[in-house]
């Protein structure tokens, strides 16, 4: 996503108090991970140091956020038993928690009586939702991204997201199925 990683960043760093990522897709296939999710399948090697050239400018960025009080939290709800990418996004999630992120899985099935939003998504300060559009392969759609702030909008996302997250369970006790 290079072309919307400034936007995306610019988000962050103007964010005051909070940022929740939500995810909802069992598979993705962008470009700036492929390499790194190839390698994973064929060895089972994921790459946890927060100081590698693959993690460091994430890790640098969330640091800054947490650093200025903003508390940043994303909520995964996945199929199980998990697909191959979610085995490789859990592999990695350490590193997220590591740079500051609360971090928390809910199986599907325990969503079925939720009313979610379309697409996976971003809040920033409860105020505005950055939307990531992705192909039906998980790539990035064109466009990428999609930048709301109605407050209709933004409340239905906010208690979507807060629901997941009263459900979810902390990564360090999900076990993957």
């Amino acid at each position: 996503m290079p072309q919307n990683e400034l936007r995306f960043n610019d988000l962050l760093e103007a964010a005051r108090h909070s940022a929740v990522h939500l995810e909802m897709r069992d598979n993705y296939g962008v470009g700036d991970e492929a390499e790194d999710f190839d390698h994973w399948k064929a060895t089972g090697w994921r790459d946890a140091d927060p100081g590698s050239a693959y993690w460091a400018p994430w890790v640098d960025l969330i640091q800054r956020s947490t650093a200025r009080g903003v508390a940043v939290r994303r909520a995964r709800i996945v199929s199980e038993p998990v697909t191959d990418y979610i085995r490789y996004e859990h592999a990695g999630a350490g590193v997220n928690v590591h740079a500051g992120e609360q971090v928390r899985w809910l199986p599907r099935r325990q969503a079925v009586d939720l009313m979610l939003p379309g697409a996976d998504l971003w809040i920033f300060d409860g105020a505005r939702v950055l939307f990531n559009h992705f192909s039906g392969d998980g790539d990035w759609a064109d466009p990428p991204l999609e930048l709301r702030s109605e407050p209709a909008i933004v409340k239905q996302c906010v208690d979507a997201f807060e629901a997941v997250w009263e459900r979810s369970t902390p990564h360090d006790q999900y076990e993957i199925h």
